[in-house]
């Protein structure tokens, strides 16, 4: 079983920068794809970014459309840990963020269905 603790989140201005993290613990996976999804009140748990290696020297970065150019997600691989840089927040970025995991390579973004293991959630909220 994979235990993912996350950190960071918090409140910001619009135009701000947050940094979220995540670790996982106890069972971990030679490939995997590790990232984030949100959530608001009332709707679905949406995909923001992913990372994911197969074991060799390379890893692959797959965003959602609303966050490209703004968020960067990067990882130790070997330690089974990533963090999210956000930049120029906006209002609509707040939400519930999740940190992911799922056992497998992925070479596109996956649904929330897909994922194995979820932490226990970090909220965000950006101020206008």
């Amino acid at each position: 079983q994979v235990l993912l603790v996350e950190s960071g989140g918090g409140l910001v201005q619009a135009g701000g920068s947050l940094r979220l993290s995540c670790a996982a613990s106890g069972r971990t996976f030679g490939k995997y794809a590790m990232g984030w999804f949100r959530q608001n009140p009332g709707k679905e748990r949406e995909f923001v970014a992913a990372i994911t290696w197969n074991g060799g020297p390379t890893s692959y970065a797959y965003y959602a459309d609303s966050v490209k150019g703004r968020f960067t997600i990067s990882s130790d691989n070997a330690k089974m840990a990533m963090s999210m840089q956000m930049n120029s927040l906006k209002p609509e970025d707040t939400a519930v963020y999740y940190c992911a995991a799922d056992p497998s390579f992925w070479t596109s973004p996956q649904p929330a269905s897909r994922i194995r293991a979820w932490g226990q959630g970090t909220q965000v909220t950006v101020s206008s």
